[in-house]
């Protein structure tokens, strides 16, 4: 050769990738205070979810348990998807703009699923459930002896259990990161 250094530069597959945005930390803090406030609001409302349909399932009072039922349709299906949404959508702007990115680790991946497949739910699922528990409270109000809906009980277990599971992954960041592929 002629007396030059030649620099041979890595593979692409094994350059780090370039991040053409990154939230600052005012926008950062903004962004997680958004997130955490549709968290605790969707967790809020789950909570209270629970307790209507556990006074529906365990009094003797049939204009309580009617009472209950019906309350059910006033916030918990669009209310409760509102919050997820929000808490989606902060998450995602969070995991592109911030140090721990969308899919890199387990731990966000994990509460990723948890979201959209409990967001899913809430439209699918728990919307038919309630309009069904919203008919059977006004089936008890009118006086007839009508069965309080069981597939309610899920609900009120899985959910908070999920939500919990999330709040639990952004405390302990457990499992490290995802393999790459290649």
């Amino acid at each position: 050769m002629d007396g030059m250094t030649t620099v041979i530069a890595p593979p692409a597959s094994r350059r780090p990738a370039a991040r053409s945005w990154r939230l600052g930390g005012r926008a950062r803090k903004a962004v997680l205070t958004v997130h955490l406030l549709s968290g605790s609001g969707w967790i809020g409302i789950d909570i209270a979810l629970g307790i209507l349909v556990i006074t529906a399932f365990s009094t003797s009072d049939a204009a309580v348990a009617a009472t209950s039922l019906r309350a059910l349709e006033l916030f918990a299906v669009w209310p409760m998807f509102a919050m997820s949404v929000v808490c989606l959508l902060s998450g995602v702007v969070l995991g592109v703009g911030g140090k721990y990115g969308l899919v890199r680790y387990w731990w966000v991946a994990v509460k990723l699923a948890i979201n959209v497949l409990m967001s899913a739910l809430i439209v699918t699922a728990l919307r038919s459930g309630i309009g069904d528990a919203a008919e059977t409270g006004a089936r008890l109000a009118a006086g007839d002896d009508t069965a309080l809906p069981t597939d309610l009980l899920y609900p009120v277990v899985v959910a908070p259990s999920l939500l919990s599971i999330a709040v639990v992954l952004s405390v302990v960041k457990p499992w490290g990161r995802l393999r790459r592929a290649g």
